[in-house]
């Protein structure tokens, strides 16, 4: 008599499944003869996977593997929600640095009047001096589209006023009806050499 295949291990155990959905393997989950332990509260050193179990659970901590492709393994003791906020918070401080030079846009017309445009310079010098970029561009509406050469000079007289600030990238460029260009802020140290002198 043929007997029915057994269930996949998981299949009645919700403790196995939520295992699977860990992005690090801890404890048990870790299945090779041999890691290699780093951390603080350790000898660093290459154990016996049943050792370096072991020597977490008499630390009533987690055996974490945080660098699964290295031969051996690497495993950190630590507790494991402690490994994780501790991780989340550095990869949030990545993003936070990645995020804080940004594109700022400032829009003008052929007509920008002398008030408008004194208002704008203002905004474009505060965003270089966060560390922002600058993207100023005229926008051409209908026949405007006849002085280009008035957006040039009004990008180029914006660039002569941003120059303490910023540094142009390029020319002003024509893309479809708008006349562009971007500066980039000055690097701090360049400012306080500037300044020291």
């Amino acid at each position: 008599m043929a007997f029915p295949p057994r269930p996949h291990r998981g299949a009645f155990n919700p403790r196995f499944r939520k295992e699977q959905q860990q992005e690090h393997r801890t404890n048990q989950m870790i299945r090779v003869p041999q890691v290699r332990l780093v951390g603080d509260n350790v000898e660093v050193g290459i154990y016996s996977i049943q050792e370096a179990q072991r020597m977490a659970q008499d630390q009533g901590l987690d055996l974490v593997e945080i660098s699964p492709n290295a031969d051996p393994p690497v495993c950190k003791i630590i507790d494991y929600n402690k490994f994780l906020y501790e991780k989340k918070k550095k990869d949030k401080e990545m993003k936070a640095k990645a995020k804080a030079s940004e594109v700022k846009e400032i829009r003008f017309t052929p007509n920008t009047d002398d008030h408008d445009f004194n208002f704008k310079a203002k905004h474009a010098e505060e965003f270089l001096r966060e560390g922002n970029k600058v993207k100023a561009y005229v926008q051409f509406r209908g026949r405007a589209i006849q002085f280009k050469d008035r957006g040039e000079l009004l990008l180029l007289k914006f660039a002569e006023r941003l120059s303490e600030f910023g540094v142009l990238e390029g020319m002003p460029k024509m893309e479809g009806k708008r006349m562009l260009a971007i500066w980039a802020p000055k690097s701090q140290k360049k400012k306080k050499e500037n300044s020291a002198e």
